[in-house]
């Protein structure tokens, strides 16, 4: 089973076809994002976040991965990986870098980090379905961050709104 196919178990049509718009969209991607946000439990207009928000979320997005990092038992070979995440994490805030320039940086993070919770490779439809069965919140979380692109050609607009809807669920997980 593909992970679009069992993520209809645990959202609904209108939420999945949301990421599929704002992945394509250039412009006009505010109500998918809206959506995918709703997912994450946010109940109001996230693509309007005022700036003092966005600060703030940041803070709690950096305490709350730095928490979740730091009290991750994980085996004495990836003790490095782990302090090498929390340097990272650092450096992903800095605010000499544009939101696009750190949009590399931030899927690395998330990766690794997801990888030291879970103790298991994260790249395949097998851990989507694995994280939506133990934990259909964070597996909703997974599936929104699993069909990021690697790479992007994005606004400056699009690439903050996506990497904010991924700090937003980590924030408050």
């Amino acid at each position: 089973m593909t992970k679009q196919s069992f993520i209809s178990e645990f959202l609904d049509n209108e939420t999945i076809n949301a990421l599929t718009s704002f992945l394509k969209k250039e412009s006009d991607f505010n109500k998918s994002a809206n959506l995918i946000a709703s997912a994450f439990g946010y109940s109001k207009d996230f693509s309007s976040m005022d700036e003092e928000a966005i600060s703030k979320l940041l803070v709690s997005f950096k305490n709350n991965l730095t928490l979740l990092i730091q009290k991750t038992w994980v085996e004495k070979s990836d003790i490095a990986l782990k302090d090498q995440l929390l340097f990272q994490l650092d450096q992903l805030l800095k605010d000499n870098q544009t939101w696009l320039e750190n949009y590399g940086l931030f899927r690395q993070i998330i990766n690794q980090a997801v990888f030291l919770m879970f103790g298991q490779p994260t790249d395949s439809d097998e851990f989507t379905e694995y994280t939506l069965r133990i934990d259909p919140e964070f597996g909703i979380f997974w599936w929104y961050i699993s069909n990021l692109p690697d790479s992007i050609n994005w606004a400056e607009e699009k690439c903050k709104i996506a990497m904010l809807l991924g700090m937003y669920f980590l924030a408050n997980y």
